[in-house]
């Protein structure tokens, strides 16, 4: 029972291992694993998923189908990542031997009945695709095939593909490539069947084996134009190009006009307090306006500081979790074709960066003041994760009822609970006290009286709703090109592999962001309006705001998704995303005006 009083030594003991069980969950088909043979050696088969070609987080497991099964169904072991992407490989009934060819082989018969054909006939009408696995090589078709054509007279035709050809082809005593096709086969019609009837069907399959000089199968992916999905995107340069102007015309403008009125401020302030310096303070007090006037209360601490810190410190969280996400593709450890390394690369990040936001947020709560280190350190660890979960939960809940693979396994769920409870909470603890130890006081060039000042009424311009509606347009107007993109390859079937390009828009972003703080947080404060601390992070945060409204966009017009599972997951964690969004904008955000503010009231003459 003593170890119960100490998380520390669970954390020691469990996380060398839990690392190394995430670590080696980035694994994926096509990239590792490789498996030599020799002649006549059996090739395992298995099938895996299949699902509506537009949605693609709806995947069901292929015997979910009323198709070719073995007796007893055995199941191949997954990484965590390869779970998290809806795999569920299991064995199958094809018989596949290196480098023998086989010619049109029985796979099995069935009997179908009318329940059992309608099923079939929905999953074609649905355009559901197939997934197998081949020495860890991922091949797709679709489940049959259909037809539409003419007016008058209309004709709906839907048959179901009966016979596969498998080509593959092999490089010394390795699989470097493979596929299946249908292209000379005819489909076995499902129309005109009775109620009381039954369908006989007979599965067969063929394999051909072909030598290739390729050796390696980054190579021939790369060279390969045939696939199942979209070709890679390629590099945008136009929309790149106009990103950039538009970045480059905005910070100008923002840097030129601000070192302009500030020169002139500090000038005219230095100045006036020059030739005022043998009067009252009151009086100097009385004849002054703008920013000056309110030095005595810019640093004057902002009501909920438990939650500002709270989010300031996730979003420091996210944006070392976002950098490290792109580093690692930079890097070349993720294979483009499969989501499952980027999965397990964010939850091992994640677990690891939660000391960030423990120490960034304890560490600014003591600066200003914050008595209740511990409620501060319970409200940073559950201002994502408990959104997140309930998230979580909805989508998840929704896909177990609808018999989904994307429904995580009641083992995995434990594995991560297990990661956020011995890694992620002790390391926010951590981060905590090393925050709150090595915090000093709030360096405030100005003192800050007891009384705040009346605030003067404001013009609808500088208003919240503006400064949100401007902060949050400009930031998301520098990325929606290559939005699109990303969500065409998380949302769609496009692969995404310009990451020196996102790691160059993820940097636009920032700067872009930090520059409109600074200049709404200027044109705050020259109207005598020193309440900046919530008004910071809200301003560009608000960026996520428009993120989810273009989310809701691209479902409506750039998207064939549809149905239940697809719209709930799809909506609920664009919803996080554009929560995130506003952590780590509103952080940039609150950072840089906060420094920008130091700076101004440092170099202005006060008594």
């Amino acid at each position: 029972m003593t170890v119960l009083g100490h998380p520390g030594s669970w954390s020691c003991r469990w996380l060398p291992l839990l690392l190394l069980l995430l670590l080696g969950t980035g694994r994926d088909p096509g990239v590792e694993g490789v498996t030599h043979y020799k002649a006549g050696d059996p090739v395992i088969l298995y099938v895996n998923k299949v699902g509506p070609y537009h949605n693609p987080q709806e995947t069901y497991h292929y015997y979910q189908l009323p198709v070719c099964c073995p007796e007893k169904i055995r199941h191949k072991s997954l990484s965590l990542g390869e779970v998290l992407d809806g795999d569920r490989m299991a064995e199958s009934l094809y018989e596949i031997r290196f480098r023998e060819n086989v010619e049109k082989r029985i796979l099995c018969h069935m009997q179908l009945s009318s329940a059992q054909v309608e099923q079939l006939r929905q999953a074609i009408e649905e355009l559901y695709y197939f997934e197998f696995v081949v020495d860890d090589l991922p091949i797709r078709g679709f489940v049959g095939y259909m037809e539409e054509s003419g007016f008058l007279p209309h004709s709906h035709k839907i048959g179901l593909w009966t016979h596969l050809d498998f080509h593959l082809e092999f490089h010394g005593d390795r699989i470097i490539f493979a596929n299946v096709s249908v292209r000379d086969v005819k489909p076995h019609s499902l129309d005109g069947l009775r109620p009381d009837e039954f369908l006989g069907l007979t599965h067969t399959y063929s394999v051909r084996w072909s030598e290739t000089s390729v050796e390696r199968r980054s190579d021939r992916r790369h060279s390969d134009d045939g696939g199942f999905f979209p070709r890679t995107l390629e590099i945008h340069w136009l929309s790149i190009i106009n990103s950039m102007v538009l970045v480059f015309l905005l910070v100008g403008f923002v840097a030129v006009i601000l070192m302009r009125v500030l020169r002139n401020d500090l000038a005219r302030y230095n100045l006036d307090e020059e030739t005022t310096s043998g009067g009252s303070g009151d009086d100097f007090d009385q004849g002054d306006n703008g920013w000056k006037i309110i030095h005595t209360d810019v640093f004057r601490f902002p009501p909920y500081r438990g939650l500002l810190c709270a989010v300031l410190g996730v979003g420091a969280q996210f944006l070392a979790l976002g950098t490290g996400i792109i580093v690692m593709a930079l890097l070349g450890m993720f294979n483009v074709h499969r989501h499952g390394a980027i999965n397990s690369a964010a939850i091992l990040l994640y677990a690891l960066t939660c000391c960030i936001s423990g120490y960034v947020s304890s560490h600014f709560y003591r600066q200003i003041g914050g008595e209740r280190w511990v409620w501060n350190i319970i409200l940073t660890t559950s201002l994502f994760s408990v959104p997140f979960f309930l998230t979580w939960s909805v989508v998840n809940s929704v896909h177990w009822a609808n018999g989904s693979t994307q429904a995580l396994p009641a083992t995995t769920i434990l594995l991560l609970l297990t990661v956020w409870l011995l890694v992620g909470f002790p390391l926010t603890v951590i981060g905590g006290i090393f925050g709150k130890n090595n915090a000093s006081p709030f360096d405030a060039p100005c003192r800050t009286k007891n009384i705040a000042r009346e605030i003067p009424p404001q013009p609808w311009y500088k208003s919240s709703l503006v400064h949100m509606t401007v902060g949050g347009f400009l930031p998301f107007s520098a990325i929606s090109v290559e939005l699109y993109y990303i969500f065409a390859t998380v949302w769609g079937r496009e692969q995404y592999t310009l990451y020196g390009i996102l790691f160059f828009v993820f940097a636009i972003l920032l700067s872009v962001g930090a520059c409109i703080s600074i200049a709404l947080t200027y044109f705050q404060l020259s109207g005598e309006d020193y309440r900046w601390w919530w008004r910071s992070v809200l301003s560009v945060g608000s960026t996520g705001l428009f993120i989810f409204f273009y989310s809701v966009f691209y479902y409506a017009r750039r998207s064939n998704m549809s149905g239940v599972v697809q719209t709930v997951e799809f909506f609920g964690y664009s919803l996080l995303t554009g929560y995130v969004f506003f952590l780590m904008l509103g952080t940039i955000s609150f950072f840089s005006s906060l420094k920008f503010i130091r700076y101004i009231y440092v170099n202005l003459k006060m008594d």
